[in-house]
């Protein structure tokens, strides 16, 4: 199994891409949360543009990625892993989530480093909120969370799997937790105790600087409750709530 995902990580990420896309964009026309400014065609032509020229900038700058970086350094023999006798499981369980506190922290730096937030603020400029707004990031920014991601791996050694697992959750939650949709009460509640909702990181979506600067997570929703930067909803209301930036740039 662990030879199979290794061979066919691309048509897995695919795969797993195409399919959640398909899914939440149904969702959000079958029942969207708010109401368009802008119609999909004049957003989703620049959104996913950006992604286009994303994956061809890193696999041309990076061309084994992040599952390269695992590669070699288990190939090594480097890494925190390296040194624990642990089982195969649990090895990726840790990965997977020292790997998702790395990228809360990140988001964080590029909120507080001015020279960052210029950057990561193309991601907040969208007047809309859907699930192409998880894709929309300044290709220098893709760039930077690449070379840190490089960092983690080295540093930890994660099995090949637990990376190639990361980036399929992180991309599917970068795109359900930015869809224009919401879920019952009675799911959302709970479900936000483990994993960021759509109405958790829109909260981050505003306009409001305090509001923005909170629910800084894509996946697991304990870095925020943890370190304090929770916030259960933003002021004005879900349907009231204004997105975008007025930070300077």
């Amino acid at each position: 199994m662990d030879s199979f995902i290794q061979t066919h990580e691309a048509t897995i990420r695919l795969g797993f891409f195409l399919g959640i896309f398909a899914l939440m964009a149904t969702w959000e026309v079958v029942t969207p949360r708010r109401v368009r400014l802008l119609t999909r065609l004049q957003r989703w032509s620049s959104n996913l543009g950006l992604v286009v020229l994303n994956t061809v900038l890193l696999r041309l700058l990076f061309p084994a990625a992040a599952v390269g970086m695992a590669l070699s350094v288990n190939a090594q023999g480097w890494g925190l892993l390296n040194a624990l006798a642990w089982p195969f499981w649990a090895e990726v369980l840790l990965a997977v989530v020292v790997l998702d506190f790395a990228i809360w922290v990140q988001h964080v730096l590029f909120h507080a480093v001015p020279a960052l937030w210029r950057l990561h603020r193309v991601h907040h400029a969208d007047l809309d909120y859907d699930l192409t707004t998880g894709a929309r990031f300044h290709p220098l920014e893709i760039i930077l969370s690449m070379l840190i991601k490089f960092a983690v791996i080295a540093a930890l050694r994660p099995p090949v799997v637990a990376v190639i697992l990361f980036e399929v959750i992180l991309n599917a939650m970068a795109m359900f937790n930015h869809a224009n949709v919401s879920l019952p009460p009675g799911v959302e509640r709970p479900l936000r105790w483990l994993v960021v909702t759509p109405d958790m990181h829109r909260v981050h979506h505003s306009i409001e600087d305090d509001e923005t600067n909170s629910n800084f997570g894509f996946n697991l929703s304990w870095w925020d409750r943890l370190l304090g930067t929770y916030r259960a909803q933003p002021r004005a209301g879900q349907q009231g709530e204004t997105i975008g930036s007025r930070q300077p740039g």
